[in-house]
């Protein structure tokens, strides 16, 4: 059986890996051992706060919508319940993106619940 060198192979995933960790600091962007454990954690890291993000966008969609209640003389809670009650199809995302760009909208939309 023929001999086979891998040469090419070898130094083409070392240049994958380097490509990845550019701009890292230190080491971790020139040496091969500790890119890879760069790499390694770095997917990691972003599967988490790709789920976390979420999480983060939701509550700050919460405290613009409390800021904006009050200012109406409204709770959050109180907010929330009363429009549950009357089974408003507006979500979170919706009404902080209201209350931020057109307060007078908002107040309308909140006047309705009272």
């Amino acid at each position: 059986m023929p001999r086979v060198k891998r040469g090419t192979t070898h130094v083409k995933r070392r240049k994958n890996i380097l490509k990845q960790t550019k701009g890292y600091g230190w080491g971790r962007k020139k040496k091969i051992k500790q890119a890879k454990e760069a790499i390694l954690h770095a997917g990691k890291h972003s599967l988490r706060d790709r789920r976390k993000k979420k999480r983060v966008n939701r509550r700050l969609w919460q405290t613009k919508l409390n800021a904006a209640l009050r200012g109406l003389d409204w709770k959050y809670s109180t907010f929330i319940d009363a429009m549950k009650k009357n089974n408003c199809e507006l979500d979170r995302k919706v009404l902080s993106q209201i209350a931020e760009n057109d307060p007078k909208a908002f107040a309308k939309i909140v006047a309705d619940f009272k």
